[in-house]
């Protein structure tokens, strides 16, 4: 922490007068980047104990669990938990035409994008007569997690529900929050209506994954969960893991870094820090570059424009932990941004290409100066439900595949038989395992009483 400290020069004055602080991390040697670069996410302890008390309830006892927690969270009590058609038609009426073009504009792309995602039937021979396949196979039953919080996420339902339409899953649960008088935003409704989803619920947060996971009168059991949301939303999916439910990726607050050099544009690369930033008070924006002269400018415009924005003071409680980090070289650079593992990576260098091939671990890549991260988010065609928090060193962002299963399918003649049989038994027969050994010799035995 002391070399942290000693390497930061602050810049801008206090908060005093209503200015961001920020200050740069110049240098920092690798053994101080996993402090350096820490979110600022509660551990999993912190929260591990209400999602728990959650579950609990929602198993032993249902929609009364999760009728009380919606209250006691969203700070609504509702008759009904299912949107009716009735509710979705009139939500529909109430959306723009212009809005309507856009959503139909952004829901295209990512059919084109996610439908390209489609890959033929593998079939091989791998000797005389032993042919293997593999198929793709829908997941039956999903549920979509849309966060509704401080800004409804439609976009959400276009990036889960067009894959999973595509996909061909039969059963689509949608569960997000309500807002205090009991209704889903209009355009929630408009946009799952458009995807083909029917089965909403008025559930959100731990209650909700919860749902999905025990199954409930009011909210059917799935067999994957898949949305982003908050840190809550995040470990209760972790724990719906635990009951045999698959999730799609630990996908929690938003987070964005930039590498941008003394060619990127300032006003750009600020107003991409706070497109993240607005996200939410946990989401964190990060900004390494090899030129100290762009971060202090980029400071500058970020602390302009964060006046003119309509969620600044959650702007301004994220940008506490922005982080401006100078280094020495391209490859430190890139080292460190692999280390960190961003969610969203946007490159604005005069040498992209060096960091487009050296990419390692991200979600999504964004490049070039006319390539704001808002446009993988909304229309471009990529999905952005991504991994974060580090996991992108692991996980990939939601895609086709997300919603199918890769099954395997094997048929061997008699050729084939003779041809890998005494491979078998004798592999079989080194481990120990006399069984394995004996379905494929009695097989032989009477291939070979056959041909006598």
């Amino acid at each position: 922490l002391k070399s942290i400290r000693s390497s930061r020069h602050s810049y801008l004055s206090n908060r005093k007068n209503g200015s961001l602080m920020a200050s740069i991390s110049k240098y920092p040697p690798i053994s101080t980047w996993e402090t350096l670069l820490q979110r600022p996410t509660q551990s999993v302890e912190a929260i591990e104990a209400i999602v728990e008390e959650v579950f609990l309830a929602v198993k032993q006892e249902g929609d009364a669990a999760i009728t009380r927690y919606t209250k006691r969270f969203d700070k609504v009590e509702l008759s009904a938990s299912f949107v009716s058609q009735e509710e979705i038609q009139q939500a529909s009426a109430l959306v723009s035409n212009d809005l309507k073009a856009a959503i139909q504009q952004a829901k295209l792309n990512i059919e084109t994008f996610h439908a390209a995602q489609k890959t033929a039937k593998v079939d091989v021979e791998t000797q005389p007569g032993v042919r293997c396949w593999q198929e793709k196979r829908p997941i039956e039953t999903v549920g979509l997690y849309i966060p509704g919080g401080t800004a409804p996420l439609f976009s959400t339902v276009l990036m889960l529900g067009v894959p999973a339409t595509l996909a061909g899953c039969k059963n689509i649960v949608l569960c997000t929050p309500p807002n205090a008088n009991g209704n889903i935003a209009n355009e929630i409704l408009y946009t799952a209506a458009l995807c083909g989803i029917r089965t909403i619920v008025k559930v959100g947060g731990i209650q909700a994954i919860a749902g999905l996971t025990f199954g409930t009168s009011s909210i059917p059991k799935v067999s994957k969960i898949f949305g982003p949301g908050n840190q809550y939303v995040t470990v209760a999916k972790q724990l719906a893991t635990k009951y045999g439910v698959a999730i799609d990726m630990p996908a929690g607050p938003s987070e964005l870094l930039i590498m941008a050099d003394k060619n990127a544009n300032p006003a750009f690369v600020a107003s991409d820090l706070l497109s993240q930033a607005e996200h939410g008070a946990d989401s964190q924006v990060v900004l390494v570059s090899t030129d100290e002269t762009l971060l202090l400018k980029t400071a500058k415009e970020v602390q302009l424009q964060t006046h003119a924005l309509n969620r600044q003071s959650i702007v301004e409680k994220a940008l506490e932990n922005m982080k401006l980090i100078l280094v020495k070289s391209d490859q430190e650079a890139v080292d460190l941004i692999n280390f960190y593992g961003p969610e969203h990576y946007i490159i604005s260098t005069d040498n992209n290409s060096f960091y487009v091939d050296n990419v390692i671990n991200a979600g999504s890549v964004f490049i070039g100066k006319y390539t704001p991260e808002s446009a993988g988010d909304y229309a471009s065609g990529t999905n952005h439900t991504l991994p974060t928090n580090g996991y992108a060193k692991a996980y990939s962002g939601v895609n086709l595949d997300s919603f199918l299963k890769n099954i395997t399918f094997q048929e061997i003649s008699k050729e084939g038989l003779l041809n890998i049989g005494t491979t078998i038994e004798l592999m079989a027969e080194a481990e120990g395992l006399m069984a394995h050994k004996n379905a494929v010799s009695i097989r032989l035995k009477s291939i070979e009483n056959e041909s006598k």
